[in-house]
């Protein structure tokens, strides 16, 4: 298939195509006569793991390395497992920032009263740092 058939089949840009070739995710298609990418279903299941992986937040060199995993199945899974749980532990990181943020956005949100900019909570709120710290 070529380029465009891949990129419909998958959902990828064509340039992120292109991208992951040159970083080495997928490797270089063979060529038609014409010189025109030709990409095979090895290509596809590869770049719909690294789209999935990409979609669940993983780095480019975690991919890298649970590809690595992929491509040599007699090794040990526990790497991936190293590499997904330590994700994870990042997500769950990421979260507890979010909440945080969240409760935050909405304690200035809701001291709101409406009127002029001049008298506006929600800028004199984000203007003080140092209440926005004490309450952490």
């Amino acid at each position: 298939m070529k380029i465009g058939e891949l990129s419909r089949a998958t959902g990828t840009n064509i340039e992120t195509i292109r991208y992951y070739e040159r970083i080495g995710l997928l490797p270089a298609p063979s060529r038609t006569a014409a010189n025109y990418r030709s990409y095979g279903d090895a290509h596809r299941a590869r770049l719909a793991f690294v789209r999935h992986s990409r979609d669940l937040g993983f780095t480019i060199e975690e991919i890298r390395s649970l590809l690595d995993l992929s491509d040599h199945p007699e090794r040990d899974c526990a790497d991936a497992d190293r590499i997904a749980t330590r994700h994870l532990e990042q997500v769950e990181e990421k979260i507890a920032q979010l909440a945080l943020l969240r409760e935050e956005l909405s304690r200035i949100v809701g001291r709101c009263r409406g009127g002029i900019a001049a008298d506006c909570r929600v800028i004199e709120a984000l203007g003080d740092h140092a209440q926005c710290e004490s309450a952490h």
